[in-house]
């Protein structure tokens, strides 16, 4: 690691917690230099739910390069972008019934979530967006005023205005339902809450600790924007593309966003790309009022078109429904074998997690799971929650390898903190229940 301690900035993070260089790297397993083998429940933080390396999406990729096919092109039609845009509307809005006008943002989902909020600001002609805790929309400006985390929000240098924060569902505990709080607020005059142009939210928060927001609440959120004239965000940077089981996160909810942010697995093979997806009615744009100089990255539509196959069929998403279960079987059994330790299971889909009593727990999970060749990492407003987010395309026997190297690491550092419990004890709990 020295190269990389002398000469990157240290802002740098995630190596940090991997101390490895890492060489090669196949669907769900990375090696590094050494030869030593990771399975991989990190996947480029939802950037790869494809997987490393697919096979079907580099030969595309080989294919579009040795046929000199455009590379970048800005905003200027390309066949690749031509085979996209149709693509998506054929296999992934025409389906589930939604119209919605493409807009190429630049390279990441930051990107992706300024133009909603300049969209939204637009359309309005209201400048205050409403977001919640325990938000992560990115890192620029206007994405980290909306962002909760009060240490990323500190390296702006500078006040974060133009948003309001409410309480997330269930914030307050399962009693008190917050969307009654957001109504009340917009519509009392003396709340000091000004109409928004929109709200923004995730309807799983990912960064925010594997927080799930109830279809019932995200209905009465959208109702609310609905009687008011507010525009409905919803940021599926990390949450689309199949990461909580359906292509879209809002999918079994029955709501439909005003706009919707996407990036990450959008590109299909961890190449940079964004959409900022806006209902026809909304966009409102004059050539060139938001552009950017990698908004044309012909490599992404070329690997996001062939990864939209994989929705063509039922058949990949039972898949992740199949697998799925199966993670949430082992951590719900390793939740109730050590409640002294966890506090609750939490997320769905491909992106779930244990969340612990002692914060620091969680990092030690992380850290022991490194050791025995699984990556993973923690999330949370204290960092409590241990995170699994493998690639959608891993394979059962893969998935199971990593599962059991996690309650193998589990039970040691549970065993160093002397928090384990007896074993005639755990044997009595599982008869009990």
């Amino acid at each position: 690691m020295h190269v990389f301690n002398q000469l990157e900035s240290e802002v740098r993070s995630y190596c940090r917690s991997f101390q490895t260089v890492f060489a090669t790297a196949k669907n769900a397993v990375i090696r590094d230099v050494h030869g030593k083998s990771y399975i991989d429940f990190f996947a480029g933080a939802g950037a790869l739910n494809y997987g490393h390396n697919n096979d079907r999406i580099r030969m595309k990729l080989v294919e579009y390069l040795m046929a000199d096919g455009v590379a970048h092109s800005l905003d200027m039609a390309t066949k690749a972008k031509e085979t996209f845009l149709l693509a998506f509307s054929r296999t992934i809005l025409e389906p589930r019934g939604l119209r919605y006008k493409i807009m190429f943002p630049g390279p990441t989902g930051t990107n992706s979530v300024e133009s909603a909020l300049k969209t939204a600001r637009k359309v309005t002609g209201r400048t205050n967006v409403i977001c919640f805790t325990n938000a992560f929309h990115g890192m620029s400006l206007g994405s980290l005023s909306a962002t909760g985390n009060r240490f990323k929000r500190s390296g702006a240098g500078m006040p974060l205005a133009g948003t309001t924060f409410m309480p997330y569902d269930r914030y307050f505990g399962p009693g008190i339902d917050t969307s009654d709080m957001l109504e009340k607020l917009l519509d009392d005059p003396g709340s000091g809450v000004d109409l928004p142009a929109a709200v923004l939210l995730e309807t799983l928060q990912g960064e925010g600790g594997l927080n799930v927001a109830s279809e019932d609440w995200l209905r009465k959120v959208e109702a609310i924007c609905r009687k008011r004239q507010i525009l409905l965000i919803v940021d599926d940077v990390q949450m689309g593309c199949g990461r909580t089981g359906t292509f879209f996160s809002f999918e079994t909810s029955g709501i439909q966003p005003d706009i919707v942010c996407l990036s990450k697995s959008i590109g299909g093979y961890g190449l940079p790309l964004a959409l900022t997806l806006i209902k026809p009615e909304f966009d409102v744009w004059s050539p060139g009022e938001h552009n950017g100089t990698f908004r044309g990255n012909n490599l992404a539509f070329v690997a996001a078109t062939e990864a939209l196959r994989y929705w063509e069929s039922a058949a990949f998403q039972d898949e992740i429904k199949k697998k799925s279960a199966i993670i949430h079987a082992c951590l719900s059994r390793l939740a109730a074998e050590h409640p002294e330790a966890i506090a609750e299971r939490k997320g769905k889909g491909f992106i779930q997690g244990l969340a612990f009593r002692t914060p620091e727990h969680a990092a030690l999970l992380c850290k022991e799971a490194f050791k025995n060749g699984l990556i993973m990492e923690t999330s949370g407003a204290h960092d409590e929650v241990a995170k699994l987010m493998p690639p959608l395309t891993i394979d059962q026997n893969a998935l199971k390898q990593g599962l059991a190297i996690l309650e193998q690491s589990l039970g040691n550092v549970l065993k160093r903190e002397k928090l384990e419990k007896p074993a005639e004890l755990v044997k009595a709990g599982a008869q009990v229940s």
